[in-house]
């Protein structure tokens, strides 16, 4: 994946003070008034320029958590823009990353589902608009399996958690291997991104769960 929205903000918040500190330095290194008839004349320093944004911090707990994960920067990022996170323990930390899992693929099958229908009129392969239904569905199988482990994370039920995770990233790699069969080379970039997305935010899951299953 690429950097999270955390660290590339955090960059820019320290490049925008590197450059406006030279700038600074040089208006106060400058004379700060006129030689004219009435003496010297004083002026008003520049106004200073607005702070910048500071990066959103993630709450110690989440930080912690998220280092026992494989996809660190995806987990902070994750878990940090769900606000509850600050407050939540670890069996709320998983359920705020099953939770994104889920928005993830619930987001992919209304796309892919959309885009089968803007298709529609077109010239394009009965085929392959049959694949991307299939896709859509499986990638609504795999929403539907992620709801359900939260709800086994509400019941402290982690065994049948993790197995309901674990079959939402599966889910996608069927798309995947029906493309491979029917039309061999056709597997479209933006699926196997998607598909990539849902891998990594199900491993982020199953890494927290197996926490709270080695803590129970």
């Amino acid at each position: 994946m690429a950097p999270t929205m955390a660290i590339t903000t955090a960059t820019l918040v320290l490049l925008v003070a590197t450059l406006l500190a030279p700038s600074a330095l040089g208006s106060r290194s400058g004379p700060s008034s006129h030689h004219g008839h009435g003496g010297h004349a004083k002026h008003s320093p520049p106004p200073s320029p607005p702070p910048a944004p500071a990066a959103p911090v993630a709450a110690a707990l989440v930080r912690t958590t998220c280092n026992s994960t494989a996809y660190y920067d995806l987990c902070v990022a994750a878990l940090a823009a769900d606000p509850s996170s600050t407050t939540a323990d670890v069996r709320g930390l998983s359920a705020i990353a099953v939770s994104a899992a889920a928005s993830n693929a619930s987001a992919s099958a209304a796309a892919l589902g959309a885009n089968v229908t803007a298709q529609g009129g077109a010239a394009v392969d009965g085929t392959v608009q049959a694949l991307l239904r299939t896709c859509s569905a499986k990638y609504g199988e795999a929403r539907d399996a992620l709801a359900a482990a939260r709800g086994s994370i509400a019941q402290q039920d982690y065994d049948y958690a993790a197995v309901y995770v674990g079959a939402a990233a599966e889910y996608p790699q069927v798309c995947k291997a029906l493309f491979r069969r029917q039309r061999p080379g056709a597997y479209p970039a933006d699926l196997a991104a998607r598909e990539e997305a849902l891998k990594q935010l199900c491993s982020v899951s199953l890494d927290i769960i197996s926490l709270l299953s080695a803590t129970s």
